[in-house]
């Protein structure tokens, strides 16, 4: 056989490999950013412009995160946060906008005790996103009615939802890396 022959063989075989690996890679890469940040990856994907657009804001959220302090909280800090939000429950009975905006507090108190920047929300969401991209939506959610109860439009059951939204993201912000402290133990 040719080296002519041997060439036109090989070649478009390495290719094939080569590609077969790229694509590989490529999907692994995106289920790799799926995993992590569930619900928010396809949120992400229908507002972006493309996929690789998508996928470089997912990227571009990991790195920022990298760079912040995320701790986890000590079991005195843990403590007074748990019954920080008991009193806040225990409020909603009485007056429940004033519970929804204290809720919103503390889980912004939190989120800053965490080591999460806090200023702008909608930045808050993309940096949360990289851990806890599952109970995104109920920050969002709860957010919303948050903000209805400052006009004094939210229905009680609307700022009953949005207690139950706070206290997930609450729950997973007070654990470590959003496994409960008790279930690790």
């Amino acid at each position: 056989m040719s080296t002519g022959t041997l060439l036109a063989i090989i070649i478009p075989i390495a290719v094939v490999i080569v590609v077969s690996v790229m694509v590989a890679w490529l999907l692994m890469r995106r289920r790799k950013l799926r995993e992590r940040f569930g619900p928010e990856y396809t949120r992400t994907m229908e507002d972006a412009d493309s996929r690789l657009a998508g996928e470089r804001e997912l990227k571009s959220r990991e790195k920022r995160h990298d760079s912040l302090d995320i701790k986890p909280l000590d079991d005195r800090v843990r403590d007074r946060y748990s019954r920080d939000w008991t009193s806040v429950q225990d409020e909603f009975v009485d007056h429940p906008e004033d519970a929804v905006h204290d809720a919103d507090r503390l889980v912004s108190s939190l989120m800053h005790e965490r080591g999460y920047p806090t200023q702008d929300f909608e930045q808050q969401l993309k940096d949360l996103s990289v851990e806890h991209g599952r109970t995104l939506e109920h920050y969002r959610a709860a957010h919303d009615v948050d903000e209805l109860s400052t006009r004094h439009e939210a229905t009680t059951e609307q700022l009953r939802g949005a207690m139950v939204h706070y206290r997930t993201l609450f729950d997973e912000l007070l654990s470590d890396g959003g496994e409960p402290r008790h279930a690790r133990a």
